[in-house]
């Protein structure tokens, strides 16, 4: 397993490099995120305007289904990004990836609905969140692969942790013009007209994103150590499957509490606790904020204390505190949401902060963006991007507003068995991963 650092030679040029690396890392994430959640926080609208039915939670069901269908393209994506990756460079496959996000997500904000253009609407809707699953597909791990090879081992997670922070970012900056639109706008305006100008937006931000990335310095020549002799799929699945299940198993919880607690949550906040669109994406984004302040601390105190005793508390928290805390959510008293949000983003920050790390030294060096890729995006598609949906529909099947509850905590012991059991990874001559994953003895 090989992860490259900067030489002894190049300390003076390593500083400005890795700082552009961190931006890239950072932008590249705000942008894709933004594009990619905005749907989530106008799920209610899409719902009726392009799957209308005498049922709203038919309607919103299929949106959130839509939803979903994006992330199923994650694997096919994390195969194209990660083979680009791998084979002819981190940043080629990374400014692809910016552009691939932008133009759906622009085309989106200007489709005819179902009253204008009947089943073409929702088929041509499908068809572009399917293209944005492709590019998230590459997007996240390809980034943070990046960004963790340019770092000492003593700062993997440190280093690692801008890329959750740039997504969370991403998130945010969702969150807080959708508030701003659905304060400024009446509803009227919203389900007309106002819902499409988050969308709008994704092509200049994805032009600013290219034009980060094209000063990344060119890393064709053999990424990450030597290429793969083979095609870095077949490679992967031949020699590293039992890794790619390890990563699928490491992010359960993760995939499942970030699409749950800050995307799903705000269609929660509004037709169970009946509190208004603005105010559920207010509350959203405060909790967002303090996430984005706590990812980078548990990405350093992995560095301190190890990467397994961090995530293995935060996942044993969520399993804990899912049930607790969902009631906070499904309390009469808006600062009694708010707490039970910013405690799921405490306990999102110590999973997501020294996961990146935690990742790529899992992985080899020569198929590096590959096995992180098929692994993080299987558990996205299979999990992740079915959260809203599933949630929506074990409400209606329970009858239990504290069900989404369950779906936390099983997840959360799913991760927390994995992380326990993973073995200490191989060492390298410049790793110390007994500090660095807590393993003693």
């Amino acid at each position: 397993m090989t992860l490259s650092s900067p030489g002894v030679g190049s300390v003076a040029d390593a500083v400005p490099m890795r700082r552009r690396a961190i931006i890239a890392g950072i932008a590249g994430n705000v942008l894709e995120w933004y594009d990619f959640a905005v749907y989530g926080y106008f799920a209610t609208v899409i719902g009726s305007q392009f799957f209308p039915s005498k049922d709203p939670t038919s309607s919103l069901i299929a949106a959130f289904g839509v939803f979903a269908a994006g992330f199923l393209m994650g694997p096919l994506g994390s195969l194209v990004f990660g083979h680009f990756g791998d084979k002819l460079g981190r940043r080629l496959a990374l400014t692809a990836s910016v552009m691939v996000m932008a133009v759906p997500t622009f085309l989106i904000g200007v489709l005819p609905t179902y009253e204008q253009a009947g089943l073409i609407a929702p088929f041509l809707l499908v068809l572009l969140r399917m293209v944005q699953g492709l590019s998230v597909g590459g997007e996240y791990t390809t980034s943070g692969v990046f960004l963790v090879e340019q770092s000492e081992p003593q700062r993997r997670g440190f280093l690692g942790s801008f890329i959750p922070l740039g997504a969370t970012f991403g998130v945010l900056l969702g969150s807080a013009v959708s508030a701003t639109i659905t304060t400024v706008l009446d509803r009227a305006a919203v389900n007309s007209w106002g819902w499409r100008l988050v969308f709008l937006l994704g092509l200049v931000v994805g032009l600013v994103g290219v034009l980060i990335r094209r000063q990344l310095v060119d890393d064709r020549s053999a990424p990450g150590g030597m290429p793969p002799a083979m095609a870095p799929i077949r490679e992967a699945l031949r020699n590293r499957w039992r890794t790619i299940l390890q990563v699928v198993g490491l992010n359960a919880a993760g995939a499942v509490a970030y699409y749950m607690c800050f995307v799903f949550v705000t269609t929660y906040l509004r037709r169970i606790d009946f509190i208004a669109a603005s105010t559920a994406l207010y509350i959203n984004t405060i909790a967002l904020l303090v996430l984005a302040a706590t990812i980078v601390p548990m990405g350093m105190l992995s560095d301190r204390v190890g990467r397994k005793p961090v995530r293995l508390a935060a996942t044993g928290g969520l399993f804990v505190l899912a049930i607790p805390l969902f009631w906070m959510l499904h309390h009469a008293a808006a600062i009694v949401v708010l707490l039970g949000q910013i405690a799921f983003a405490i306990l999102g920050a110590g999973i997501w902060g020294p996961n990146m790390a935690m990742m790529v030294e899992l992985a080899p060096g020569r198929t590096r963006c590959t096995v992180l890729s098929v692994g993080y995006n299987l558990v996205l598609a299979v999990l992740g991007g079915a959260t809203p949906m599933v949630a929506v529909y074990v409400i209606q099947a329970s009858g239990n507003d504290l069900s989404p509850a369950a779906l936390l905590m099983a997840t959360a012991a799913i991760s927390f068995l994995v992380i326990a059991n993973l073995a200490q990874p191989e060492q390298e001559p410049s790793g110390n991963y007994r500090s660095q994953w807590g393993n003693r003895g």
